[in-house]
């Protein structure tokens, strides 16, 4: 987990700048290369081979910047008879003589989380992104070339453009509580998509390709009149063509076989580091699976790090999470989070969240980093259960006829416009179920630009590194295909999962109604709500996207006031320079 920047198309002494304010992402130092046309910039967190994996790394007569990890290294070391070849111990070097082996092909075989750029023998450039978008990479072309950056703030530090907001950005900040697609905030700087590989020449983007989260899984359109669940559709999905597909078939002791198998491994590999590793434990099923896993991989207690709300009335999960924990013989460790929390921290995330969710869960998440910075370095989490095993609700709801009260699984309220383009970004491919059609979208939309943005940058502000052992292709190329009747099954999600769960670890209780994960920033919003509605209008980003600002605050109800006042001590940091403490007292006045 790092930091990267640099300038494609010549040098610019503006790296430099660049790379120096991301040194929250790689606090243990930088490194600074000038390169024929081109700069390239690492700041360095140490996490595998702490001495030699220092970038920018040469190999195989290329060059590589990354940040993230390539889990299955080993593994490509040894299918390709590299070993010999290796001179570090580095994640990202089995790459580059992959990449004089076989080009641009040597993309496809990674299993990690990543954002590169990597500067070939052959004499051609790439940028190149995971394909569910885990580690973020933003691009913007200018008349000396193209430079990218791991986030926004870099390119502003180097003065190499001006923070002018995104009204249509700003909107769908507002109705979805993220941004859609590669748009940002920022005019003229847009995300690499997820799994994207771009190729640039002479400072500008000359072909891209996506790499597809699923592509091991071949999507063929169910026969006219069958059922989304039907054992037709479950097993055409899983064709002996994909590689993956035969351990698809059977009965439900099979696949509870096969799940067991796939997460053991996925995790196995997402334990690998040199430095203390442990997770964030929720009272949830994901969390828990996560932990049951670690708990069978290592001698010693997995340290868990869990979140409790100290409110009236506020879900809080930490007695079912302690639960998991005994049983689990975890070194299990708690933290609060209240209203005092709730003033100072948000300041904080809305620093680090340059480019914006406005997402309540930032919040705990934050505070769980820094209970966990100074024990771990290396954070697992359970982002990507339910969108790869079903389990939301809204998914559920997706299934029924309209006249149970059935609707799309797609978010609500917004603007016409807003919600056209969101259908938009989130098609999916032909032959889905249903059921499919609504966890696809959520991979494309919500997962990247809201949980994976908020995990990268609620942990990076810490200098911890996240990671995700569901959204691995292996875990997708297993879950996404199963029939919707090992997902959805009456008023359960995740069917397969509890099933798994219930046998592996029955302290989690995965059939118990779950409290669910909600923030109370409504209750800590209230009691100062006529003084923020009355300075809204004092912030010009709101002002241009919701004149009625402080009407709508004033009124509240249905996620409106949470919102806003992100965006409005949001665009006072990012937009007109105000420090945080500045920003929230501009807003929200003495706390």
């Amino acid at each position: 987990m790092c930091g990267i920047a640099g300038q494609l198309g010549g040098t610019d002494a503006r790296v430099p700048a660049m790379i120096e304010a991301l040194t929250h992402r790689g606090p243990d130092g930088i490194r600074i290369e000038e390169k024929t046309g081109a700069a390239l910039a690492h700041a360095r967190l140490s996490i595998i081979d702490l001495e030699g994996g220092w970038q920018p790394l040469h190999a195989a007569g290329s060059t590589v910047i990354g940040n993230g990890e390539i889990y299955n290294y080993l593994e490509l070391a040894r299918d390709h008879q590299l070993e010999r070849a290796l001179a570090t111990g580095s994640d990202f070097e089995p790459l580059l003589h992959l990449y004089a082996k076989e080009g641009e092909k040597a993309f496809e075989r990674l299993r990690g989380m990543y954002a590169l750029c990597l500067i070939g023998a052959d004499g051609r450039t790439w940028l190149a992104r995971d394909p569910f978008g885990i580690k973020p990479l933003y691009i913007m072309e200018h008349a000396g070339g193209l430079a990218f950056a791991s986030e926004p703030r870099a390119f502003f530090k180097a003065g190499l453009m001006q923070t002018a907001l995104d009204d249509e950005a700003a909107k769908e900040l507002l109705a979805f509580n993220y941004t859609l697609g590669a748009r940002t905030m920022f005019q003229g700087l847009r995300r690499l998509a997820p799994g994207e590989v771009a190729e640039v020449r002479d400072g500008r983007i000359v072909s891209n390709w996506r790499r597809g989260w699923i592509s091991k899984v071949p999507l063929i359109p169910a026969k006219a009149g069958t059922q989304a669940d039907s054992r037709e559709s479950h097993d055409r999905l899983a064709t002996p063509t994909n590689r993956m597909g035969p351990r698809l078939r059977g009965d439900e002791r099979d696949l509870l076989r096969q799940l067991d198998a796939v997460l053991e491994d996925s995790v196995r590999v997402h334990q690998r580091s040199d430095v203390p590793y442990g997770l964030f434990l929720s009272g949830g099923i994901d969390s828990a699976s996560i932990a049951t896993l670690m708990a069978r991989l290592n001698e010693r207690p997995v340290t868990a790090f869990t979140c409790g709300f100290e409110a009236p009335g506020a879900a809080d999960e930490r007695a079912q999470a302690e639960r998991v924990a005994r049983a689990l013989n975890l070194d299990w460790r708690e933290t609060s989070f209240g209203e005092a929390d709730f003033w100072r921290v948000l300041p904080q995330v809305a620093w680090a969240l340059d480019d914006p969710t406005a997402d309540y869960a930032t919040l705990p998440t934050y505070k769980l980093a820094e209970a966990a910075k100074g024990t771990l370095t290396v954070v697992l989490t359970g982002e990507g259960g339910d969108e790869l095993f079903g389990g939301y609700g809204r998914y559920r709801r997706a299934l029924r006829p309209a006249w149970l009260g059935g609707r799309p699984a797609e978010p609500r309220g917004g603007d016409a416009a807003a919600l056209a383009r969101w259908r938009a970004e989130a098609a999916p491919p032909a032959g889905l179920t249903p059921l499919q059609e609504a966890q696809w979208a959520d991979v494309a939309t919500w997962l990247p630009n809201d949980l994976l943005l908020k995990l990268d940058r609620c942990l990076m502000a810490h200098g911890l590194e996240g990671r995700t052992p569901f959204l691995d292709p292996e875990v997708a190329a297993f879950a996404f295909p199963l029939a919707d009747r090992f997902k959805v099954r009456g008023r359960y999600g995740k069917w397969l999962l509890r099933k798994w769960l219930e046998r592996t670890c029955p302290a989690a209780e995965p059939w118990a109604r779950k409290q669910g994960f909600t923030v109370p920033v409504e209750a800590w919003i209230a009691p100062r709500a006529a003084e923020i509605a009355g300075r809204l209008g004092g912030v010009e980003a709101v002002r241009r996207v919701q004149p009625d600002a402080a009407a709508a605050f004033t009124a509240g109800g249905d996620g409106v006031r949470w919102p806003l006042l992100f965006l409005a001590v949001w665009a006072r940091i990012h937009l007109e320079g105000a420090t945080p403490g500045e920003a929230l007292e501009s807003v929200v006045g003495v706390v």
